[in-house]
């Protein structure tokens, strides 16, 4: 299935940029580029994109307006995932982005655009209704939490963070036991425990791998 996509970005090199590079790859069909949340929600409401790619900082105060626009965009296209590109690790706008619901949502750095497979790969995600954190984030989230006394995170062995950090990262049981050098059946016994610590063991949505991040979150804010 190719990919109908809306890529977001104020910054003409960057947009040329990432436009080009998505071009390249054969399962995208990049349908419009625009350059702020007006042109983006318009794009989204005449095209309805499988997926859209913003930027965070657009104008006209270059803060929030690519999290406030994905908001809007799941709120009134839940058909249309989005995914987030921030230059930092901004750990407060990631929490922000995904507080409400991590259906269909991504969050990652634009280093990580180099890397055309995992772009796509997290386009399709959300495309499915998945969720995306990039793995500097969720890092830099754990390493945060495990700080707090208060944080579950604590329960947790060595190797169920290890195993935490690479499922909220958006990876598949398959992808965490080559990750991590270990079997699957291994990665299943930790996922359960970990769910199990965070007390989401009964969660019944299909996104609580990033759940189990968001679960410690609200401290972070």
């Amino acid at each position: 299935m190719v990919l109908r996509l809306v890529f977001a970005d104020d910054n003409f090199l960057v947009r040329e940029g990432i436009s080009a590079l998505l071009t390249e790859a054969g399962e995208i069909d990049l349908i419009e580029t625009v350059v702020d949340p007006a042109g983006l929600l318009r794009a989204v409401a005449e095209h309805r994109p499988d997926a859209v790619l913003t930027d965070i900082r657009m104008p006209p105060t270059f803060t929030t307006e690519g999290i406030d626009a994905a908001k809007r965009i799941r709120a009134e296209h839940p058909t249309t995932g989005v995914v987030v590109l921030s230059q930092y690790v901004e750990e407060d706008y990631a929490f922000d982005l995904l507080s409400d619901g991590v259906a269909g949502l991504g969050y990652l750095l634009k280093e990580r655009v180099s890397q055309l497979d995992d772009l796509v790969r997290a386009l399709y995600d959300v495309a499915r209704g998945g969720s995306v954190l990039d793995p500097i984030v969720v890092e830099r989230l754990l390493a945060r939490k495990v700080k707090d006394a208060q944080s579950p995170l604590l329960r947790l062995t060595g190797r169920e963070r290890e195993v935490l950090q690479e499922m909220a990262a958006g990876r598949s049981n398959a992808a965490t036991s080559k990750a991590l050098f270990m079997s699957e059946r291994a990665v299943e016994k930790h996922v359960s425990a970990v769910f199990q610590k965070l007390g989401l063991a009964d969660e019944s949505d299909v996104n609580r791998r990033v759940m189990a991040v968001l679960a410690f979150l609200d401290a972070t804010r």
